[in-house]
C-alpha cells in the first residue's frame, strides 16, 4: 500500500446542493420492490442457475410478496429467454415481469419477443453516462448518448405500447443512465428528459427511472444528495418513479439505500442476502428488516426466513456467512457472559411488561424478535468458555423449564465452564442439559437413594414431627424427624439416620406450569462435613406434583452426590 495513496486515488466530488431536506426526513412507509436476484444477482454467480433452480426461486420470491421481478436478460441466451418465457407463462396477474437489455436494435427486438403476452411488463433499457464510461469504453460523447438513448426508446415503443399486437400487456418503460454515482447530475437529469419526451408516460404508469450506484463510489450521504437532486430537477415528477440500485464496493450499499429513500426515491432494487456483482447489491432482507423494526410493515413476508436462507443457498451455491444481517446463523445468538446476563434479565422484564399489557419488544441486544423471523429463543444464548451463569441458566430455563437460582447459577456455570474449556468448544443445549440431569439427580428413581412416602404430623406448639420411607439401593427404610416444618423435619430425619449434620443454607421454589397438571421445582443449598471434618456445600434439585414432596426430593438429590464422592454410607448394618 502506498504511504500517500492521493497520489493514485482522487476523493469524490460532492454536489453542491445545500437545500437538501433528507436529513430531516425519516422513512415512514415502504418503496417498490424489485428483486434482481434472477438477472443481476444470477449474473454474479461462478456456476449460475439452471431453469429448474431459477423456477424454484422465482416461485419463492412470489412466496415472499414481490409485485416486480426482474427475471433475465433474454438476449443473452437461450436458457435466460426461455426462463422469461416460463415466467410470463407463470406469472400470477399481479406481478410484473421485468427485463433488461442494452441500447441496441436487434438485442431490444429479441428481448421484447420473450415478453410477449405477458399481462404486466417492464422493459429495463440501460447506457453507461459517466465521463469515465463513455470516454474510455464507449468514446460517446454526451450528445450522442443522448440521440443513442432516443433512439433506442423510439424503437421500444414502436414495438410495445404502440404496436396493437401488444395491446394485452400493460407496458412500462425503465431507463437507466448507468454508473449514475459518477455522472454530472445535470446531464443525468437532461438524458433522462430526453427518454421521457419520447416514452410519454403517465401518473398512471409512470416511467421508470433507475438510478444506480452501479459502482459505489462515495459516502452514502453524497449518493442521497445526488438522489435528492434528480428528483426535484425532474419535470412532471408525478410521471416518474425513481429507482434506487445500489451496489457495496464501499460495504455501504444498505446504507446508501436508506438514505435515497430520504431523499425521495419510490423503489429499491436488490437482492435476498445481497448477492450480486462484485461486493455485492444490496441485501433486500436488511432494508427489509430494518424498516420492520422500526414499526413498518415491508409488505414483503420473511416469517420463515431459514427456509429463505435454505433456497438462497441451494440455488446460487453460495453460503449465507453466519454474521449476514438478520438471517445469519450467528447474528440472535450471544456468547458473552454479560451480554446473556442482560438478554436473560430483558426476556424476564418483558414477561412483566408485556402481562400488564405494553406489547413493545424491549430486549437487550435483540432488537428484533427472533420468532418474527421464523428462529426460536433457544438459539439466542449458546454456551462457550466465554459465558457467563446466564448462559447456563438460559438453556436450562428453556430446555427444562427451570430458574436456577442466582447463587445456583453460579456454581453450574463453573462446571458448565470446565466441560468447554476441557473440549475446546461450545457445549450444544442437549450437552448442558445433560450435564445438568447427571449433576443433580432430576430423574431419582433410578439413583441409590429415593424418598417414596412421607408424613406429616402437628406435635407441641411450632413443632412437627416426620415419618418417611427411603429406597436405598432398592430396600425400604423407614425414617423419622422432628422440626418446624416439611424441610426441617426431612433433615433432621436424614441426619440422624446417616448420622450428618446437614444445614439449609438456601432454598427456592416456583411452578413449572399452570392448571391442574402442575409441577414444583425445589432448590435446595446444604452444609455439610465431609470425612475430613471439611465444610462443604452442596446444591440439590427436585420437581415433583407434590409441593411439599419437590423440597424432600431436593435434599435426596444432595445424598446422591454425597453417595457419588462417597461422603455417607448407605445401609446401616442390622
Amino acid at each position: 500500500m502506498l504511504k500517500d495513496p492521493s497520489i493514485k486515488y482522487k476523493a469524490f466530488q460532492a454536489i453542491k446542493f445545500p437545500q437538501r431536506t433528507w436529513p430531516e426526513k425519516s422513512i415512514a412507509q415502504p418503496p417498490r420492490w424489485l428483486s434482481t436476484d434472477l438477472r443481476d444477482g444470477n449474473q454474479s454467480l461462478p456456476d449460475p442457475m439452471g431453469i429448474e433452480e431459477k423456477q424454484e426461486y422465482f416461485q419463492m420470491l412470489l412466496l415472499l410478496g414481490f409485485k416486480e421481478i426482474e427475471v433475465a436478460f433474454p438476449s443473452a441466451s437461450k436458457t435466460d429467454f426461455d426462463f422469461t418465457r416460463y415466467a410470463v407463462e407463470n406469472c400470477p396477474d399481479d406481478v410484473t415481469i421485468q427485463v433488461l437489455t442494452q441500447s441496441r436494435e436487434h438485442l431490444i427486438r429479441r428481448t421484447v419477443e420473450s415478453l410477449r403476452g405477458a399481462k404486466n411488463a417492464i422493459l429495463h433499457i440501460y447506457l453507461a453516462t459517466s465521463d469515465l464510461f463513455r470516454d474510455v469504453v464507449f468514446n460517446m460523447s454526451q450528445k450522442v448518448a443522448i440521440e443513442k438513448a432516443v433512439e433506442a426508446i423510439k424503437l421500444v415503443r414502436s414495438l410495445t405500447k404502440d404496436d396493437p399486437s401488444q395491446s394485452g400487456t400493460n407496458w412500462t418503460l425503465e431507463f437507466s443512465p448507468e454508473t449514475f454515482s459518477d455522472t454530472p447530475e445535470e446531464f443525468a437529469v437532461e438524458i433522462c428528459e430526453a427518454v421521457k419526451s419520447v416514452w410519454e408516460p403517465s401518473v398512471e404508469n409512470p416511467i421508470i427511472f433507475n438510478l444506480p450506484a452501479t459502482v459505489e463510489m462515495s459516502t452514502p450521504n453524497v449518493y442521497a444528495d445526488q438522489i435528492e437532486y434528480f428528483c426535484t430537477h425532474i419535470s412532471e415528477r408525478e410521471k416518474v418513479c425513481v429507482s434506487l440500485h445500489c451496489h457495496n464496493d464501499r460495504g455501504c450499499a444498505v446504507a446508501a439505500t436508506e438514505l435515497g429513500l430520504l431523499a425521495g426515491a419510490d423503489r429499491v432494487e436488490g437482492c435476498i442476502f445481497g448477492n450480486g456483482e462484485r461486493t455485492g447489491n444490496v441485501d433486500i432482507v436488511t432494508v427489509a428488516l430494518n424498516m420492520y423494526t422500526q414499526g413498518i410493515y415491508p409488505n414483503l413476508d420473511f416469517s420463515d426466513l431459514k427456509s429463505v436462507m435454505q433456497v438462497v443457498e441451494r440455488c446460487n451455491k453460495i453460503p449465507v456467512p453466519e454474521r449476514a444481517p438478520y438471517g445469519g446463523e450467528l447474528v440472535v445468538c450471544a456468547f458473552s457472559g454479560s451480554h446473556q446476563d442482560a438478554i436473560k434479565k430483558g426476556f424476564a422484564s418483558q414477561e412483566k411488561r408485556w402481562k400488564a399489557g405494553d406489547k413493545t419488544w424491549k430486549i437487550p441486544y435483540l432488537p428484533l424478535d427472533p420468532r418474527d423471523i421464523g428462529r426460536d429463543y433457544e438459539a439466542v444464548i449458546r454456551v462457550n468458555s466465554q459465558s457467563g451463569k446466564g448462559g447456563a441458566a438460559w438453556v436450562i430455563l428453556k430446555k427444562l423449564g427451570l430458574d436456577l437460582p442466582r447463587q445456583l447459577q453460579i456454581v453450574f456455570s463453573t462446571l458448565v465452564q470446565n466441560q468447554t474449556d476441557k473440549h475446546g468448544r461450545e457445549l450444544k443445549a442437549f450437552e448442558i442439559v445433560n450435564l445438568f440431569n447427571k449433576e443433580y439427580y432430576v430423574d431419582q428413581q433410578s439413583k441409590p437413594v429415593y424418598i417414596e412416602d412421607f408424613s406429616i404430623a402437628k406435635g407441641n406448639k411450632e413443632e412437627r414431627s416426620l415419618e418417611a420411607e427411603l429406597i436405598i439401593q432398592g430396600k425400604s427404610v423407614f425414617i423419622n424427624g422432628k422440626g418446624n416444618g416439611p424441610i426441617s423435619s426431612f433433615v433432621d430425619a436424614v441426619s440422624k439416620y446417616f448420622d450428618l449434620h446437614l444445614e439449609v443454607l438456601n432454598y427456592n421454589e416456583h411452578t413449572l406450569s399452570a392448571g391442574k397438571k402442575s409441577k414444583a421445582a425445589a432448590f435446595i443449598e446444604l452444609s455439610f462435613k465431609n470425612k475430613n471434618n471439611e465444610s462443604r456445600k452442596k446444591w440439590g434439585v427436585g420437581i415433583h406434583e407434590d409441593v411439599s414432596l419437590a423440597p424432600m426430593l431436593a435434599i435426596t438429590s444432595v445424598l446422591n452426590s454425597m453417595v457419588d464422592i462417597g461422603e455417607i454410607v448407605l445401609l446401616k448394618s442390622e
